[in-house]
């Protein structure tokens, strides 16, 4: 079955970034698009955008760190177009900083929106989408810093880790029902997303400066545009990839992990 055709995706974080990238590939492919974000003139700007295309648009105004609001948005996709087949949970901050400076506003805002978001997103939709037996692909947007710890990073490699470990969970439990499972771990890519996590710990953005980015050790690697992710996504779920990495640097990456812990196996 096409995965994109004719389905129904969902795509939280769909504002801007790589949700909006994602809403932009699939509805390219056929699928009905509902996005979800708390910006609401974004989404307004984009979803208008996919109409001038011909793309069938829902928004709904949802905050993912409350379970309810998800629901709703839940709620607002079955009405409108009575399934759901592609879910994204892609909603996600990123708070740069040493750990011990970080504070437990800090940490309770990252974990809020980058883990539970994704927790809230499975729980309101994958038990419908299991009812409604029509298979589909839940994606998790987590991050390289899900994979390999980095320095000025702690409170979002926590996070994403614990996405990566859940979404991992979570493909063992759904496979038996038809659905497919992606976890996407990308390194730096062309977003707005520094910018938007000042606004979301209600801190000004700076017109003149650069907002504070860790040291360039923490994050080595390319900057991507959001269409080569997209390129990736697509490309994953048609094949029912698990794991989405992005950037050929990766590899070393991992493989040096990989090593550290097979030197320690006793």
């Amino acid at each position: 079955m096409n995965p994109f055709n004719g389905r129904v995706a969902v795509i939280t974080g769909g504002a801007g970034g790589i949700g909006f990238g994602m809403a932009e590939a699939f509805a390219a492919r056929g699928a009905k698009i509902a996005l979800a974000d708390l910006d609401e003139p974004g989404m307004a700007a984009r979803a208008e955008t996919l109409r001038g295309r011909g793309v069938e648009v829902l928004c709904v105004r949802t905050d993912v760190t409350d379970r309810k609001s998800v629901d709703a948005l839940a709620d607002a996709v079955w009405s409108r177009f009575g399934a759901a087949h592609l879910v994204c949970n892609n909603a996600g901050i990123a708070i740069a900083g040493p750990l011990l400076q970080m504070t437990p506003d800090d940490w309770r805002l990252t974990m809020d929106i980058d883990f539970w978001g994704v927790v809230h997103g499975t729980y309101a939709f994958v038990p419908r989408m299991i009812e409604q037996k029509q298979g589909g692909h839940l994606l998790n947007t987590a991050s390289m810093a899900g994979l390999v710890g980095m320095s000025w990073l702690g409170t979002y490699c926590a996070a994403k880790f614990a996405v990566v470990g859940f979404t991992e969970s979570l493909r063992r439990e759904l496979e038996p029902h038809g659905i497919g499972v992606s976890v996407l771990c990308p390194m730096i890519v062309a977003t707005d997303i520094t910018a938007n996590s000042l606004r979301m710990r209600g801190q000004e953005v700076p017109k003149s400066e650069t907002p504070a980015q860790p040291p360039s050790a923490a994050m080595k690697g390319g900057v991507i545009a959001v269409e080569d992710v997209t390129k990736r996504v697509v490309a994953a779920i048609e094949n029912k990839d698990f794991y989405i990495l992005t950037h050929p640097e990766q590899r070393e990456f991992l493989r040096r992990r990989a090593a550290r812990l097979e030197e320690a196996c006793p």
